[in-house]
């Protein structure tokens, strides 16, 4: 099995119903990277009717505050699609700025990726 052409600034795998993407700059500061990883994700979301999305930090050492308003829309257009996401290996200092902001309320975060995962195959029962 040949590897993905590595044609953007994110890696997409699907792990069973879940498509876990990992982002493969470790400083999302610049509005161009910035863009283009909100282009991806929302392309992924829009293509994907009740996705299951799993953002994995762990290759994110710097992100700039503008990275912060692009995972809010992303989020709330998976909520439009009945979708779900959560967020996985954010490092300390930038989990900080997630709870500064109160963003840790709005997202589910998990500090693995295996924690995340299992996340998602608990959640079938819930009430909507």
């Amino acid at each position: 099995m040949s590897e993905p052409p590595k044609k953007g600034r994110l890696v997409t795998q699907s792990v069973g119903e879940v498509t876990a993407v990992f982002f493969q700059d470790a400083r999302i500061l610049d509005e161009t990277t910035v863009k283009a990883i909100a282009d991806e994700l929302m392309a992924l979301v829009d293509s994907t009717y009740k996705i299951k999305l799993l953002l994995d930090f762990s290759n994110v050492e710097y992100l700039s505050s503008a990275v912060l308003g692009k995972l809010v829309a992303t989020y709330k257009k998976v909520q439009e699609g009945k979708g779900q996401m959560k967020l996985c290996a954010i490092k300390p200092a930038i989990k900080e700025v997630f709870k500064i902001t109160k963003l840790d309320k709005m997202f589910d975060i998990h500090d693995t990726q295996a924690a995340a995962l299992n996340s998602f195959q608990t959640k079938k029962f819930g009430i909507f």
